[in-house]
């Protein structure tokens, strides 16, 4: 029996493994051990039938693989453990190790890209490792800034991708969610100056561009939200401030799908952003956003069934932990609750944009594709937890801790 342990390099020949398994092979490290081989983190049982030893004695520089071939015993494959990773690809034929997310050839549209540290950033840029077309969408009024900083290179170091490319932003739209079509443009945001030199850019509008552009798309993302009265208690909001939160924080996806759809391919994915203030009270959190975010969730079920069964699109939500973005200070505490998180959720540590982009390229892939009507959680576990643990009646429980 022949156990191979393979040291993963991109610089040695690809080693196929079998017909839909691929890994990086470099420098080969024999070892016996019953019929295993073991590649990264996935360990898999090999038919001998499906090997190609030509490829494996080139691509390991070993002279012949003979004496050890006649060793294996035929079997299924199996999978002891397996690492999902959004990766990106300079040369298609190469090959990945692991369960590769590939979206090749998919396009995707993302709602709510102004800078470079908030979720949206981060989503597209798991989506274009993982090999999408991206395009987005940008609030009016950040529009020039956003793509004279894209522009200029200010992005250049968050828009690298893990094969050391530049994450490329195919085209971006002007875009204000809060407005289905022309008709519900107030004169005063038609006359404002942050508007001017931009057009097209309601709801309706701007899926049309895209259809016209592109033709098609199939990833919808809606990464925007916006509170008047975020810092407001809900008692002290107004009804104006209330529904304004739940028009540009809800509502705007049903607009976004609902203008959408008939650009999205059969298969495609819609993913939105929300937060555990939608079900768990969150002092400070007002103005009516925990509203917003309940609708959010509650739409994304309705939603899920009538784009499935009418259209076969898969609606899901993350509820991601708090994030230390621009859009976030709004709020006022944010790095108290990033604090509070690492201190009481099971996971101690600070949440990255990038753990909520990688999980939206899964959503997005064919390896969710039974998948839909779902809130996912990407918060450290912070969900899970019925009380806080740092409070001092829990002093002597001696309950482990990560000091940080």
């Amino acid at each position: 029996m022949v156990h191979f342990q393979i040291t993963l390099s991109t610089k040695q020949n690809p080693l196929t493994v079998a017909s839909s398994l691929q890994i990086m092979a470099a420098r080969p490290c024999l070892s016996f051990s019953p019929g295993v081989v073991k590649a990264g983190a996935a360990i898999l049982r090999s038919n001998p039938k499906t090997v190609l030893w030509p490829k494996l004695t080139n691509s390991c520089n070993i002279s012949s693989l003979n004496p050890f071939r006649h060793g294996f015993r035929s079997s299924t494959v199996k999978f002891s453990k397996v690492v999902t990773k959004a990766m990106s690809e300079s040369n298609e034929n190469r090959p990945v190790s692991g369960l590769p997310i590939d979206l090749k050839g998919k396009r995707a549209f993302i709602a709510g890209v102004a800078d470079d540290n908030g979720y949206g950033w981060a989503i597209a840029k798991s989506l274009a490792a993982a090999g999408a077309e991206i395009l987005v969408g940008t609030w009016v009024p950040a529009l020039n800034i956003f793509e004279t900083s894209l522009r200029r290179g200010k992005f250049n170091e968050s828009r690298l991708l893990p094969d050391g490319s530049l994450m490329e932003i195919t085209k971006v739209y002007p875009l204000d969610a809060v407005f289905d079509n022309l008709d519900d443009v107030p004169e005063d945001i038609k006359t404002n100056k942050r508007y001017a030199g931009s057009s097209k850019w309601t709801v309706q509008e701007v899926a049309e561009s895209v259809k016209q552009d592109f033709g098609s798309i199939d990833i919808l993302v809606h990464s925007l939200a916006n509170g008047p009265e975020v810092s407001k208690p809900l008692l002290e909001t107004s009804r104006k401030g209330y529904l304004a939160a739940l028009s540009a924080s809800s509502y705007s996806y049903v607009s976004l799908l609902k203008h959408f759809l008939p650009l999205m391919n059969p298969g495609a994915s819609s993913i939105s952003l929300t937060y555990i203030a939608s079900e768990r009270i969150i002092p400070g959190y007002g103005g009516g956003m925990s509203s917003a975010k309940a609708a959010l969730e509650s739409d994304t079920r309705v939603l899920a069934f009538e784009a499935g069964r009418k259209h076969k699109i898969r609606v899901n939500a993350i509820s991601a932990g708090p994030l230390r973005s621009r859009a976030a200070k709004a709020i006022g505490f944010i790095d108290m609750m990033i604090e509070y998180s690492k201190a009481n959720a099971p996971l101690q540590k600070e949440l990255s944009a990038d753990e909520v982009g990688n999980t939206a390229a899964f959503l997005a892939s064919p390896l969710a594709s039974a998948i839909t009507g779902a809130v996912i959680y990407v918060d450290n576990g912070l969900n899970a937890m019925g009380i806080g643990v740092d409070s001092r009646i829990f002093k002597d429980l001696n309950i482990p801790s990560d000091k940080h």
